[in-house]
């Protein structure tokens, strides 16, 4: 192949696509100038000055780009020297989150909550879908942090506290969005994050110092990153915090001795925003920025998000013999074989225009987008209310039918029609992108309000009434932006409650047969920097719950929260309580559905729920050896624990048995229980698998989740579950951080949540 520079033709062997991809890297690589090396491992904000990043800077990578910004910056890249395709990026997180017309799912702990891989492979691969068509080749998702302190502002991003879980559902992601591999035109790069240990927080707040042991950090922290890792998910990106007092970005265990050593991942790593700036303005462990962008460079970093400055450091290293350019050339490699693998020099993948106009939105993925939030819903109290009228049938125009006389519902709220919040963050309003002020075009999404509207029967009367507001917003005392320029959010500022709007509820609710009251949370307490010191309903919500409760109407609660909240009691009192985590574009019209009946309430907690703030953290699977089972105030069990979720019916466990009673290290253990649904309606059961290793030589946890399984029973079935679990999962984390299997005596403890009082237990050896 050749390109006409003007008065030259130069033979490119890095054109000809019949080459090996290491011999067209190896070619580009020797061509490039060392200002061309670090600009390649640039990755820089499209929303600034492209003409700098690309002519002056040489940026391989940009992110956060609006259709028409993308277009001006391919047209830069065309005037470069080599004409090295960019690779776009954004946060593509549930969805397209910042695609007008895009479909936004579920965020990925309403996905967790339906603890269906399979359902999240197929939201990943639709996204993927509508991402690749509109020329962005990379999503920074999926998320595997565990989420410890429900203070923490990521936990909606989260896939909920258990690693296994977290596993299988982040794989089925990875699988989704790669496709049949990159040089598939509908796959685009997965990226494992936040490398590793990142939500181990110190009292909830983000970013902050992660005081995690290497054998904390193998026991839970990194099983489901090595799980991601095999199954061959391109990039990771790096945490914010530090561990042990070492900057993730330059945790050469984490990243030399675990990653690219023990794993032998050959993927690219990429740092979180600024990671190499912070750690000289914020962490202030290193002097400058040359100092900081040649640790980045010898710690194996390959990609440098967001830190402008990196380009002059990193020349200035290796003026001042810090680096030498040889030493970049790894990390430049591995970003020309992601470009290369991915066809861009061949099919550069613009925005295609006609392919958008089909795909953005598609009725297809509309159905899947409405399936998995209704999977999502998860019933966590219910005296006999729901479903309403015991349960409606739906006609050929989606509305119930079949009530006999008209009824009344009281729909009250400050979320039950607030179309936005139902997406949650990275969704278009969450302030990412300002090319979409308004969010996501508001026909796409179906609240509560309308979804009551549109599925209660004709002769139902559907009122509102807003009730409460949440908060108002105030400047940050602190100032308006970052040392690094990036702007600080605004500070919450409660609302106070407002007689005439709690008025106005009460009526409504006082006139209705049953009041659903919709509460949670908003964006502006939802995300990075947005980390919240207590976990109560803000504003006035709780006053208008009291007030609702007080006229005694029946009052179904339905909590629109992005993370398990704290309720009060007039709420616990309640008939009925729905917690959804931000259910996306259909969640309202499937909140409305279980209430009526015409769909089974079948999701099940990825977290667990905390009766106070002071009860953080409240994760299942802690380490036994605690003096006492409770604080001297307050019990230590949740509210509702891992696993929990309600039915429309009761599903009974029996007959529990052990088939394998001793195995080796290599065998598989197996059991199997019986399940017969006792009641009249359907139910999708999810069965859940608890091993628990009683005597082990170092302290562990009493009992972890090692697998799942989904069965569907009619009313009045019974079916014997199969159970099948290599013995090899059965591993502890021992005193030198060794992942093992301890011969001994074990149980497993089946049923339908990790609640003790729930499980049958069947006791196995494991034989040396």
């Amino acid at each position: 192949m050749t390109i006409n520079t003007g008065s030259t033709t130069i033979q490119t062997a890095y054109l000809d696509a019949t080459l090996p991809v290491a011999d067209r890297v190896a070619d580009l690589l020797s061509r490039m100038t060392v200002e061309e090396k670090v600009g390649q491992m640039l990755q820089l904000d499209a929303r600034d000055d492209l003409d700098d990043h690309i002519l002056r800077r040489h940026a391989g990578s940009i992110l956060h780009t609006s259709p028409e910004r993308l277009e001006r910056a391919h047209a830069l890249t065309a005037q470069t020297r080599l004409r090295i395709p960019l690779v776009v990026a954004e946060d593509c997180i549930h969805g397209h989150s910042f695609c007008e017309g895009a479909t936004i799912f579920p965020t990925q702990l309403g996905m967790a909550a339906t603890w269906d891989a399979g359902l999240v492979e197929r939201a990943a691969r639709a996204t993927a879908v509508e991402v690749a068509a509109t020329g962005v080749h990379w999503t920074f998702s999926p998320v595997l942090c565990i989420t410890r302190d429900l203070r923490w502002g990521r936990v909606n991003e989260t896939f909920g506290e258990d690693p296994h879980l977290i596993g299988e559902l982040a794989s089925a992601m990875v699988r989704g969005y790669q496709g049949d591999g990159l040089t598939d035109p509908t796959a685009i790069l997965a990226s494992a994050k936040h490398f590793a240990g990142y939500s181990e927080t110190q009292g909830g707040r983000d970013a902050s110092e992660a005081d995690i042991s290497r054998r904390k950090m193998r026991s839970w922290f990194l099983p489901p990153f090595e799980r991601v890792a095999r199954e061959g998910c391109r990039t990771f990106m790096l945490g914010y915090q530090t561990t042990d007092g070492i900057p993730i970005t330059i945790n050469e265990w984490l990243l030399s001795d675990v990653l690219r050593g023990e794993w032998g991942y050959t993927g690219t790593l990429i740092t979180d925003w600024d990671n190499v700036g912070r750690m000289v303005w914020e962490q202030k462990v290193q002097p400058d920025i040359a100092h900081a962008a040649a640790a980045a460079v010898r710690a194996g970093n390959d990609m440098i998000m967001t830190t402008p400055t990196f380009f002059e450091g990193a020349l200035e290293a290796i003026d001042r013999g810090m680096l030498a350019e040889a030493d970049l050339d790894a990390a430049v490699s591995r970003i020309l074989t992601l470009k290369f693998e991915l066809g861009l020099f061949e099919r550069p993948r613009h925005p295609d225009l006609a392919r958008m106009a089909d795909v953005l939105g598609h009725a297809d993925h509309e159905a899947l987008n409405l399936e998995i939030a209704r999977r999502s819903l998860v019933l966590l109290r219910n005296d006999g209310l729901l479903p309403l009228d015991g349960g409606l049938t739906a006609g050929a125009d989606g509305r119930a039918v079949g009530a006999e006389g008209a009824r009344r519902i009281a729909v009250v709220g400050p979320l039950a029609d607030d179309a936005q919040t139902q997406l949650g963050d990275w969704a278009g309003s969450s302030g990412q992108a300002g090319w979409l002020p308004d969010g996501q075009p508001r026909g796409m999404i179906t609240t509560v309000l309308d979804g009551l509207r549109a599925h209660a029967p004709v002769d139902w009367k559907v009122s509102f009434a807003e009730g409460a507001d949440i908060l108002t917003l105030v400047p940050d005392p602190a100032g308006t932006h970052f040392p690094d320029g990036q702007p600080r959010p605004f500070v919450v500022e409660p609302a106070a409650p407002d007689q005439a709007m709690i008025a106005d509820a009460v009526a409504q609710a006082e006139a209705a047969d049953v009041v659903v009251a919709v509460v949670g949370d908003r964006i502006e307490l939802v995300g990075e920097a947005r980390s919240t010191a207590t976990l109560e309903l803000v504003g006035a919500q709780v006053a208008l719950l009291d007030a609702l409760a007080a006229t005694g109407t029946p009052l179904v609660v339905v909590l629109l929260a992005s993370k398990p909240l704290v309720l009060p009691p007039s709420a616990l009192g309640a008939s009925a309580i729905l917690w959804v985590a931000n259910p996306g574009m259909q969640g309202g019209r499937a909140i409305a559905e279980l209430l009526l009946g015409l769909i089974e309430p079948s999701g099940r907690l990825p977290l667990s729920f905390a009766r106070h703030v002071g009860q953080q953290p409240t994760y299942y699977n802690q380490i036994r050896g605690q003096h006492g089972d409770r604080y001297a105030d307050l019990t230590q069990s949740p509210a509702w624990a891992f696993g929990e979720g309600l039915s429309y019916t009761t599903v009974e466990y029996a007959d529990a048995r052990i088939l394998t009673a001793a195995v080796t290290r290599e065998d598989v253990i197996r059991a199997r229980v019986t399940l017969r649904n006792t009641g009249a309606r359907p139910v999708r059961e999810t069965v859940q698998v608890y091993v628990s290793d009683l005597v082990t030589s170092v302290s562990w946890a009493e009992k972890e989740l090692k697998h799942f399984l989904q069965v569907e029973l009619a009313p009045g079935e019974e079916r014997v579950v199969d159970i099948a679990l290599p013995a090899a999962e059965c591993t502890i984390v021992d005193a030198r951080a060794r992942r093992v299997v301890e011969p001994g005596r074990f149980e497993l403890r089946i049923g339908p949540s990790s609640r003790e009082e729930t499980l049958l237990r069947v006791g196995f050896e494991i034989t040396a």
